[in-house]
């Protein structure tokens, strides 16, 4: 599968799941970030998490 298609193929599920990490920010404080940093450990495949991790800087950089 093509870097592109498997982007293609679960954009909308990374998106989905960085909002749920996201979600967690004011509740965790600051053990949020560890608390992300260890979600996303256990996220497989490796190019899945670092989409997952793009959604979610790009989640903290929105007013």
């Amino acid at each position: 599968m093509s870097r592109a298609h498997f982007h293609q193929e679960h954009a909308s599920q990374a998106a989905k799941e960085a909002l749920r990490l996201y979600r967690h920010k004011d509740e965790l404080g600051p053990h949020w970030l560890s608390w992300v940093a260890t979600e996303l450990y256990r996220m497989s495949p490796p190019p899945y998490a670092a989409m997952v991790r793009r959604e979610l800087e790009r989640l903290q950089k929105q007013p």
